[in-house]
């Protein structure tokens, strides 16, 4: 089973002034991660503003995001819905197109109440995408709390396509017995980028995150530091990683990660409502305090 390595950046969904999704922007958006290093993209999860989009958008995004990596970037595309309808057109889509992998969130309106209710709604995803690895997306804001080992262990032959999960909590215990399953035989890329030195001390060998979009080089920095026991230089670099989070926390993630790819050059316009768009003189303090934190 292939499993993600490095860096694997979330990107923005960019929009324009209206509004409307930006097509050509992401282009360049792929274009600047390729350049940065970045080994892949999950695109429409949380920070790609999925569930924010239509089922036509997402088709349409898709397919831009195939054209513009050109082969250069592993794509794992995220067909949750809160239709598991939705979900299943969408990873159907998938299926016809020369991407890595398919993932989905929980549903966050009416939830599994079991790890076998689960289960059964990732079986239904997954198989709309047979050819596809399939990554279950472990994420708190789903609102879901189930064991994840569980999960594993119960739809490994339930899932005959399931690669692992996109595990998105600080749990690191259960983030452990994940990696443990089956031999280590799942790929468990860790998604918490402001405790990716912690993920690294248990055997996380791929990052899924939003700030690597804009801030690449400085975490493939605290992965070489890491890998060759320079551990003072880890904590130096993290200094420079709460101070972006910071930033995040206080601005609304979505937003003024968006706002950051300024910083690049590209526009990623504004979040979809219900998430609130930064002021011109917020974006502005969003991008001047990033160059700061990133020494820039």
């Amino acid at each position: 089973m292939s499993k993600l390595t490095g860096l694997i950046a979330a990107p923005h969904t960019p929009f324009d002034e209206q509004g409307a999704v930006n097509y050509p922007a992401i282009d360049k958006i792929a274009a600047h991660l390729i350049d940065d290093g970045i080994k892949g993209v999950y695109v429409l999860g949380t920070t790609g503003e999925g569930l924010h989009c239509s089922v036509s958008e997402r088709k349409q995004i898709a397919r831009r995001w195939v054209d513009a990596a050109g082969g250069e970037l592993a794509i794992t595309l995220h067909t949750g819905a809160l239709s598991v309808a939705d979900a299943v057109e969408l990873s159907q889509h998938a299926e016809t197109l020369d991407i890595f992998a398919t993932s989905a969130i929980g549903p966050c309106f009416f939830k599994p109440g079991s790890v076998a209710d689960l289960v059964a709604y990732c079986q239904a995803i997954a198989a709309a995408a047979p050819s596809k690895g399939f990554y279950y997306y472990h994420s708190g804001m789903s609102g879901l709390n189930l064991d994840m080992e569980q999960f594993l262990l119960q739809a490994e032959s339930a899932i005959p396509n399931l690669s692992g999960i996109k595990f998105n909590s600080p749990d690191l215990y259960e983030y452990q017995r994940c990696l443990r399953v089956s031999g280590g035989k799942f790929d468990i890329p860790f998604g918490v980028d402001e405790h990716l030195p912690g993920g690294l001390a248990v055997g996380a060998i791929g990052a899924v995150g939003s700030t690597y979009n804009y801030a690449a080089p400085l975490f493939q920095s605290i992965i070489s530091d890491f890998n060759a026991g320079r551990h003072a230089a880890v904590i130096a670099q993290m200094d420079r990683v709460v101070a972006l989070i910071r930033v995040l926390v206080e601005f609304g993630g979505v937003a003024a990660g968006k706002a950051a790819m300024q910083l690049h050059g590209i526009n990623a316009g504004n979040p979809r409502l219900p998430l609130r768009a930064l002021t011109s003189e917020q974006k502005q303090t969003v991008t001047r305090r990033m160059a700061e934190a990133l020494g820039r």
